[in-house]
């Protein structure tokens, strides 16, 4: 009897450890199916073209003793024709004093920069203006490089954060370390919810050479069905003094469907390129049904080098249709 009540804690104590060190796992992902179709007065960009994009995402999340939530996220591409990689993997650590994200994860700015084109879910832009370092108004950042990034707890309606990536120890040639911060402040004022969005992006460069520097101001405003959206980012580096400006609408036609559209304009005006770039488009939203959408999207675009030595050497401009089927998992 002893030693049946023995192996009996014994088995429970154990089923209690592992009960305890487990985590609570959750598996996630997407997959995009799109053909487009381009209209260019380039020869070799003008044609049809059928592509994938998709993603797996493993989280795992605990709660310690002391009461902090931690997570480890891993997002995984898995284009099989295309390219398989790690896309981001991080852990988060957060309680009562915020979320520390150590790992290669988004930054402060992408959180919470204000994007014109963020009233589309699919965003096409032009291959060939590869000289620009903007292309809509989200702003120039370290995108998912390991870093360190500190969100503030929520305050009322403020929400913000830091970002420090360190670009490692060759101190004599490319990009040094970078500095990213990002905060956004939600209102509600007559029945519509305000949110204003800016960001910012320091990269120190090597003595002598100018630092990369992009910012980002913007509006969002949503009222019943439609959101708007107003907003501008700028780049400056050596050979680069980049300004884009934009606005997007959105309009929820049915629980089904909806509509958005947008206009971009970038302008590069250091001299060395004069580039301009404009973007304008649409897109109608349709949930076939629950996790699977339809998305088709139309931009026509215009791309001049402008008179500047260093400008891209083929101006192109033209119109791209595309057909996006995503199923989320």
């Amino acid at each position: 009897m002893r030693k049946l009540l023995l192996g009996t804690t014994a088995l429970a104590a154990a089923a209690t450890l592992s009960a305890n060190a487990l985590a609570d796992v959750s598996i996630s992902g997407y997959y995009e199916w799109k053909y487009q179709s381009r209209s260019s007065t380039v020869a070799a960009s003008d044609g049809t073209s059928m592509g994938v994009d998709s993603e797996i995402k493993f989280t795992l999340s605990n709660k310690t003793d002391s009461g902090l939530d931690i997570k480890m996220a891993v997002e995984m591409t898995s284009d099989d024709a295309e390219t398989t990689s790690i896309d981001e993997s991080s852990l988060s650590i957060a309680g009562g004093f915020g979320r520390i994200v150590l790992g290669s994860d988004d930054n402060a700015a992408d959180n919470y920069a204000i994007d014109a084109e963020d009233v589309v879910g699919e965003e096409i832009q032009a291959t060939g203006t590869d000289t620009l370092s903007l292309s809509d108004t989200d702003l120039e950042t370290t995108g998912d490089a390991n870093k360190i990034t500190y969100h503030v707890p929520a305050m009322g309606g403020l929400k913000a954060g830091i970002s420090y990536t360190d670009n490692g120890t060759n101190s004599t040639t490319g990009d040094q370390d970078s500095i990213e911060i990002g905060a956004q402040y939600t209102i509600d004022a007559g029945g519509a919810s305000i949110t204003l969005g800016g960001a910012t992006r320091n990269t120190e460069q090597v003595s002598g050479t100018v630092d990369k520097e992009s910012s980002n101001v913007g509006v969002s405003i949503t009222s019943g069905n439609i959101t708007a959206k107003v907003a501008q980012a700028t780049y400056e580096a050596t050979n680069a003094d980049e300004e884009a400006n934009g606005v997007g609408v959105k309009f929820k036609i049915s629980d089904a469907m909806s509509l958005g559209a947008y206009t971009v304009k970038v302008e590069d005006s250091t001299g060395t390129t004069d580039e301009e770039y404009t973007n304008t488009g649409a897109e109608v939203t349709y949930a076939i049904a629950s996790g699977l959408t339809a998305y088709f999207n139309i931009s026509d675009y215009d791309y001049k080098t402008g008179a500047g030595t260093g400008a891209g050497t083929t101006a192109d401009s033209g119109t791209v249709s595309k057909l996006t089927i995503k199923a989320k998992f």
